[in-house]
């Protein structure tokens, strides 16, 4: 990343010099090299802004790396287009460049150990993830979770195609075999105008107890802790489901401007009502940036439309296992 920088830099820092220095506008002249350029041509140069400079800047290492590059790769677009990601985070790009997936990517699929611990997938998306598409590196961690199934999407397309062959059952109890084609599903509609670009912090009311509180969409990041603290709560309390109560209490940033950790923990085990915490979570779900996973199917029974989740099943990533 220095380097890019760098490049940046160095390339500014030569335009400068060109519109300073009167010796060096021969190289601004292309089709009259050596002879004085116009005060047109020369005017054209003093109006180039920094934005544009690294514009350029930006196009001209793309162009390096693709040189560089012996895979073909695909650019990414995030469903949050990078709005909530902080200054200074690559995401804020709103895309990712991809690489087509290969037989190396195969061999991550087929891993058993990254299988049983539950981790094959992100180590496949960290192995298909190039850069954010300005060529600079992409902290995993950092991704969004509505992000992430942008590019889980985007990684079954690229290694195995668009169609996808599953089977699910409708509402009349029988199951139908069904063609998704995975290159036609859309973002989520979402008001973007309610987005502060760079942050990642809502407020919410709740309708009954009229509290407030404050959110965040969670990361790849905050996932290890989640999954840690919910094993730990089932071994102690077996035959309970504390996942939901988890990632809330990781959600929420804070009660009526209150940002203790052990406190916002304890109101969502013992203060949050039913109806307020399916209130706050039907509200996320409705603002959160992701792929329209929500799909409509026809049911071969009855002719009749029905709604259900894309439906996850082996031939995902692995088709015809």
């Amino acid at each position: 990343m220095v380097g890019f920088f760098l490049g940046i830099s160095i390339f500014i820092l030569n335009v400068t010099k060109q519109k300073e220095d009167k010796v060096m506008a021969k190289n601004v002249n292309e089709e009259y090299p050596g002879k004085k350029p116009t005060t047109q041509q020369m005017a054209e140069v003093n109006n180039i802004s920094t934005e544009e400079l690294k514009a350029r800047a930006i196009d001209q290492y793309q162009g390096e790396q693709a040189k560089k590059n012996d895979f073909p790769t695909e650019i990414v677009d995030l469903p949050s287009r990078g709005l909530l990601y902080p200054d200074g985070c690559s995401l804020q790009s709103g895309k990712v460049e991809m690489k087509y997936m290969t037989a190396k990517e195969e061999d991550i699929l087929t891993t058993q150990s990254y299988i049983k611990q539950g981790i094959v997938l992100d180590k496949l998306f960290r192995s298909l993830i190039i850069s954010n598409g300005n060529g600079e590196k992409v902290n995993y961690n950092d991704l969004l979770t509505g992000d992430k199934n942008a590019i889980m999407i985007a990684a079954r397309v690229l290694g195995y195609g668009k169609d996808y062959e599953c089977q699910i059952t409708n509402p009349s109890g029988e199951v139908q075999k069904e063609v998704i084609d995975l290159a036609s599903l859309k973002e989520k509609e979402i008001d973007y105008s309610l987005f502060t670009k760079g942050v990642n912090r809502f407020s919410f009311e709740l309708p009954h107890s009229k509290r407030t509180v404050e959110f965040k969409f969670l990361t790849h990041g905050d996932e290890p802790n989640i999954e840690a603290e919910i094993k730990a709560a089932k071994k102690i309390n077996r035959g309970t489901d504390p996942t939901l109560s988890t990632r809330l209490t990781y959600a929420i940033i804070s009660i009526d401007g209150d940002e203790d950790k052990m406190k916002i923990r304890k109101f969502v085990q013992n203060a949050l009502l039913a109806m307020d915490s399916r209130a706050l979570r039907t509200h996320m779900r409705k603002l959160q940036p992701d792929v329209e996973l929500n799909l409509c199917f026809e049911n071969n029974a009855t002719g009749e439309e029905f709604f259900m989740d894309l439906p996850i099943d082996t031939n995902f990533f692995w088709p015809g296992a």
